[in-house]
């Protein structure tokens, strides 16, 4: 995907383009401070909250990973949850302390939770798309 599309926010309720200017040269930071701003900035939010506000329920999401099951289940992508499948996300569950914020996710009839760091929302014209990437750049980085 080219890198413009990839910056290119869908609505205007952020622009998420924060450290990046178009140049001769590409997308490059606008200044060298952009990066650890940043991340400060990340670090003190408190993310639960955030996405309670920048989220909008349901949406459909893809698991794209779970660390957990693929260290002892031999097929992960069977189970109800599991990766590759399409849920809908609830709402958000509780905190975990090594996992980061959980979602309430529903597939068929069946409710569990799963972490947002395992997922992926593909469609970027989707509201949540930016939120759901902001968080999950912040938790692979932390």
């Amino acid at each position: 995907m080219p890198i413009s599309r990839a910056l290119s926010p869908k609505n205007n309720r952020d622009d998420h383009r924060w450290d990046l200017a178009e140049g001769d040269k590409g997308y490059l930071p606008e200044c060298e401070d952009a990066y650890a701003q940043k991340f400060e900035e990340w670090q003190a939010r408190h993310w639960a909250e955030w996405l309670t506000k920048n989220l909008t329920f349901p949406f459909t999401v893809t698991r794209q990973e779970d660390d957990i099951a693929a260290h002892y289940w031999p097929s992960p992508a069977k189970a109800l949850f599991g990766i590759g499948r399409t849920i809908e996300v609830l709402g958000l569950a509780e905190e975990h302390f090594d996992r980061g914020v959980m979602l309430w996710v529903r597939a068929k009839r069946h409710i569990g939770t799963v972490p947002l760091s395992d997922v992926e929302l593909t469609d970027d014209t989707n509201v949540n798309f930016w939120p759901v990437r902001e968080y999950l750049v912040w938790f692979a980085n932390r």
